[in-house]
């Protein structure tokens, strides 16, 4: 890990998850989609994790013959340390930004400047990036991983780099997944939950401290309907609406008023109705039922958006959002897609990754310039990216691998830009 590396987080669009805060009781459907990474979800077509795609955008019309196309929608976007991915509504995977250990997926070892095209995938209903490495769920529940394999984080059995696809074993009915620093965590049909990769502070939640490079099941939970994994910590929302976390707890991320890490989940303390979670560096989100966030952990750049720097190991309300959709924790940002379309942002914003056009940490929410049809949000390590409701993808902050995706290198953007087209 370079220093604190993010976890790239998934998030995805909000009409499965605008349905699971309509009412779904117990929780999210399964897998709800987080926007904070989580999850990606149901194969089959649900929208688990980012929640698939849904409305944006339907058919449209084609040219001259009157003809029609169908319009590409993006299912799932999700953002790693320098790199980001989308999964297409045509179950393509496209890529961005660094790829030096392969986490592109498109068999090379460069970075690119635009979207490149994820070799041998074509069914993917989800995508989900972690530190170096990504992971599709296939609509056949199967899940293919690429990039860096030092701890196992693609699951085949081996700790060989892969630049392309390759089958994480003895995995055939995933319905969600979530790709974190070193390990990646899948929902099985039924609840389970299995992990895989590092585990030197317990991140596969199996009891041990052993890394595994094939999926082990993680202790205690056979219900889980939302997953997502951050830098040190993972995170699972349970079907009663609670939330149960395991890892890293040197910050408090995990949520029961300690700072002692845990190799077995533990239940997150004075919390209920959780419709997703989101995991970041070292704090983590939970988005409720109703609209309102809560969250915990490190608060050094005031990425707990409660008004202060200081940090807390139990839940604390985000300020002023009572009308969000999804959730999403970078590096040491957070964001919200709201109700509404528009996108606020807090923590962290060295070089602009909150989007308002400033360089300036807000310890509270501030509004993203310029975004208001948005579907979803992923926030990365100072950089955030965006999808909207015409499937258009927007990226902001650091730009040092051309994780902008707008065919640009080292130029920094404090506001979004548009990302090549797919």
């Amino acid at each position: 890990m370079k220093g604190v590396i993010l976890v790239g987080r998934i998030f995805i669009l909000i009409s499965s998850l605008a349905s699971a805060l309509g009412g779904c009781s117990g929780g999210s459907s399964n897998t709800a989609t987080s926007s904070g990474g989580t999850t990606s979800q149901a194969a089959g077509g649900s929208s688990a994790t980012g929640g698939a795609a849904s409305d944006a955008g339907g058919a449209a019309t084609g040219g001259a013959g009157g003809t029609t196309s169908t319009k590409l929608v993006i299912n799932a976007l999700t953002t790693g340390t320098d790199f980001a991915c989308a999964a297409l509504s045509d179950g393509t995977v496209h890529c961005w930004g660094d790829g030096f250990v392969g986490q592109l997926g498109n068999g090379g070892q460069v970075q690119r400047l635009v979207p490149v095209l994820v070799s041998n995938i074509t069914n993917a209903v989800s995508v989900s990036a972690g530190t170096s490495h990504a992971c599709a769920l296939l609509s056949t529940g199967s899940v293919m991983c690429w990039g860096t394999n030092t701890s196992g984080e693609l699951g085949n059995g081996s700790t060989t780099n892969s630049p392309v696809p390759v089958a994480v074993t003895n995995l055939t009915s995933a319905t969600a997944i979530s790709a974190g620093n070193g390990v990646s965590c899948a929902i099985i049909s039924g609840g389970a939950v299995q992990c895989w990769g590092a585990n030197l502070t317990g991140e596969l939640g199996n009891g041990s401290y052993v890394e595994s490079h094939v999926p082990v099941t993680v202790a205690s939970i056979t219900n889980a309907s939302n997953i997502d994994v951050g830098e040190g910590q993972s995170c699972a929302v349970l079907a009663n609406g609670t939330l149960d976390c395991w890892g890293l707890n040197s910050s408090g991320e995990l949520g029961n008023g300690t700072t002692d890490r845990s190799n077995v989940p533990v239940a997150v303390s004075n919390l209920s109705n959780v419709a997703s979670v989101a995991a970041g560096g070292a704090h983590t989100c939970a988005l409720l039922k109703d609209g309102t966030i809560q969250c915990w952990g490190v608060n050094s750049h005031g990425e707990l958006g409660d008004g202060t720097m200081v940090d807390r190991s139990v839940a604390a309300p985000v300020t002023g959002i009572s009308n969000a959709s999804m959730v999403s924790a970078g590096l040491m940002q957070t964001c919200a897609v709201l109700k509404d379309g528009s996108i606020q942002c807090w923590g962290g914003n060295v070089v602009g990754e909150l989007g308002d056009g400033t360089t300036t940490n807000s310890s509270v929410p501030v509004r993203v310039s310029n975004i208001t049809n948005a579907s979803g949000v992923a926030g990365g390590q100072q950089f955030t990216c965006a999808a909207d409701s015409d499937g258009v993808a927007h990226c902001w902050g650091h730009n040092s691998y051309g994780q902008l995706g707008n065919n640009t290198l080292n130029v920094n953007s404090p506001v979004p830009v548009t990302v090549s087209s797919f």
